[in-house]
């Protein structure tokens, strides 16, 4: 069988079994399911340990257990194949549920950390890093043919976040930087992330680190990247109802997302305010 056949055998027996399951609970569902997804896990991670992390995932987020079942083994083995834990102090990626038409769903995320992660893995970065920028900080920087930058945090009372910016320097030699206002990330969360303005994104809840995650892919437009790195970058904020032997080829089915009336802890992935009503 080719690998093209193979994906649409996985895709189609997938579909074929999550239909004929609806009354099963979620941890019911991932365990039922853990012949499919062996067939296209990574050769590091075995299925017992896939169905542990996603069944600790579901138990420090109960709100999961009411997303779309298919959505949440697609998220999950995206964490699997890009190499990244979701919902843990890591940091390295996330499983949110979204609204997403109308429809509870778990959309994927790839957390600050995790994007680190990923650009060291590339083999093409040598040192990568985002840093806050405080009111009291002293702090200049300049653009054009010799870019300086120049960061010297406050010894105590920094006041208010003003910049963020990342630096990286790869194993060629080559180096550059980027560097953004609190305005300016607000306007390209706003451009860019539908979920910006709900009152329980991760926007509201951990603004410095997403800054941190913005900027850093900001600065990476400039890098030389190899293709698995910017393959592995369009993963995020995406949402998905298949499994595949490579998820990147599997269509991103993220409508019109926004938060469900809960406020979720992108660092734990917990929902901390279950009793607060939508907006």
């Amino acid at each position: 069988m080719t690998t093209t056949n193979q994906q649409g055998a996985i895709a189609k027996t997938t579909s074929s079994r999550a239909a004929n399951t609806k009354q099963k609970t979620m941890k019911e569902y991932v365990i039922m399911m853990e012949g499919e997804v062996a067939k296209a896990l990574p050769k590091v991670m075995t299925p017992d340990r896939f169905t542990r992390i996603a069944l600790s995932a579901l138990s420090n987020n109960p709100k999961l257990n009411e997303c779309s079942q298919k959505s949440f083994l697609a998220a999950m083995m995206n964490a699997a194949q890009l190499g990244l834990e979701p919902n843990t102090p890591l940091g390295q990626a996330y499983l949110i549920p979204f609204k997403n038409k109308g429809t509870l769903e778990c959309q994927f995320q790839i957390g600050y950390k995790g994007l680190i992660d990923l650009a060291y893995r590339s083999g093409d970065v040598k040192t990568i890093m985002a840093q806050t920028v405080y009111e009291n900080d002293e702090f200049d920087f300049s653009f054009g043919l010799e870019p300086t930058l120049k960061h010297i945090p406050a010894k105590a009372n920094r006041g208010n976040p003003v910049w963020f910016y990342a630096v990286f320097k790869l194993v060629n030699g080559g180096e550059g930087f980027e560097v953004m206002s609190v305005e300016d990330v607000k306007q390209h969360a706003q451009k860019y992330s539908q979920s910006y303005n709900s009152s329980y994104s991760p926007w509201k809840s951990n603004f410095e680190e997403m800054a941190k995650k913005t900027v850093i892919k900001k600065a990476l437009k400039y890098a030389p990247m190899k293709t698995d790195f910017l393959r592995a970058v369009a993963e995020d904020e995406t949402i998905k109802h298949n499994i595949d032997f490579d998820m990147s080829q599997v269509p991103n089915d993220y409508v019109d997302a926004e938060y469900e009336e809960s406020n979720i802890d992108p660092d734990t992935g917990e929902v901390k305010d279950k009793d607060v009503p939508a907006e």
